[in-house]
């Protein structure tokens, strides 16, 4: 009878690969205890909008993002992949809520820094060198209305390297960022989501706006 009673509380106790205890995640992050409960309802809608398996996919993230489960684009791309920690192409609760911590108004701008720093640098070498800046600036532009030709946007490139690139070595390395970081703070605009200070009361429409279309 024993041995029933604690094979009904270990069903009872189980969770989805990769979740976390929500204590654990609010010591570690700026949620509250509450709020990350929030998110694990929220992260429990998103990871069973395609494959229910407790897991954010790539296309049920694009999804929640864009509406769209195959569309291409190189921001995303990146996003996914700085929210998938682990590096095994899914992202798990404890990453979703650390990665989304960043956004959260009451994080420290220099993570919020290092975090940008780190979406350009696409190769991870610890530099964004001119290729990658000039890929990363075609993408942001992809995501507005604003069309660029080739030669505006080398333009752009060329002038941010000249501006940032103090030492002249091709390549932009994270001092170099931090200055550009704080001589113009509005680029670290978009790093900050300001619903995440409250995201008990925000949920509910957040939910509802990411909800798979039949």
């Amino acid at each position: 009878m024993l041995a029933f009673v604690k094979c009904f509380s270990l069903k009872r106790t189980k969770h989805p690969p990769g979740y976390e205890d929500p204590q654990v995640l609010a010591s570690e992050t700026p949620f509250t205890v509450n709020e990350i409960e929030a998110l694990h309802n929220l992260f429990k809608k998103l990871s069973t909008s395609i494959i229910d398996d407790g897991l954010i996919h790539k296309e049920e993230f694009l999804l929640a993002l864009f509406r769209n489960s195959s569309m291409q684009n190189l921001f995303a791309d990146r996003v996914f992949y700085m929210f998938d920690r682990k590096r095994n192409g899914v992202i798990e609760f404890g990453e979703f809520v650390r990665s989304l911590s960043i956004f959260h108004p009451h994080t420290p701008e220099h993570e919020k820094s290092s975090f940008m720093f780190k979406l350009y640098d696409l190769h991870g070498t610890g530099f964004i060198e001119r290729h990658e800046l000039k890929k990363m600036v075609g993408a942001l532009l992809g995501e507005t209305d604003l069309e660029l030709s080739e030669e505006s946007i080398d333009a752009i490139v060329e002038q941010t390297m000249v501006e940032v690139d103090t030492n002249k070595d091709g390549k932009i390395d994270e001092e170099e960022w931090k200055e550009l970081v704080a001589k113009n703070p509005s680029i670290l605009k978009n790093m900050t989501l300001p619903y995440l200070k409250e995201v008990t009361l925000a949920f509910p429409s957040f939910v509802l706006d990411s909800e798979v279309d039949d």
